[in-house]
């Protein structure tokens, strides 16, 4: 398991404004932190460089690129062991309609987040890339409705993160 990351007000406070728009310029970050922009771009690089931030992503609308419909599935494999763990993940990540995929433990062993067409595209993916392979016991599907982003993302205890239930 990774080990934490120190890190002062000036980093958490850096870290939720890049949370929010990872495109703000070291200037503008600079100016709502109050620190020079150098120190600024000196701050991001060393969280960048200890692993706390780990990249920028684009985030696409997949209803606007033809995929309207998400769902879950929940996906038992057995035998699950790790001669058929490895090809599975791989295959379900190699496949344009997964968006996420989540070994877990309990009765299932993943759960793939989905984009697809319709339900035709759905059932489709559903029979022709899950239980069409030998190695998937069963799965079970959720429509998604609708789904909130949230965050950001703190450190425990760090100002501004919601105090857990214990401490209330």
């Amino acid at each position: 398991m990774a080990e934490s990351v120190a890190l002062d007000p000036v980093d958490l406070h850096l870290l939720r404004l890049l949370q929010n728009d990872a495109r703000a310029t070291y200037r503008d970050l600079a100016a709502q932190v109050g620190v020079a922009p150098s120190t600024c771009l000196d701050r991001v690089t060393r969280l960048r460089r200890s692993g706390v931030i780990l990249g920028h992503q684009l985030r696409l609308d997949p209803a606007k690129l033809g995929r309207g419909l998400q769902a879950l599935l929940s996906v038992q494999v057995r035998p699950h062991r790790r001669e058929l763990v490895g090809p599975f993940v791989e295959r379900i990540r190699a496949l344009p309609e997964s968006l996420t995929v989540f070994h877990l433990t309990g009765p299932d062993d993943y759960l793939v987040h989905v984009a697809v067409a319709d339900m035709a595209d759905l059932q489709r993916l559903v029979l022709d890339e899950f239980t069409a392979h030998r190695e998937v016991a069963r799965v079970e599907t959720r429509l998604i409705f609708q789904q909130w982003d949230c965050g950001p993302l703190l450190p425990p205890g760090a100002p501004g993160d919601k105090p857990s239930a214990k401490s209330a």
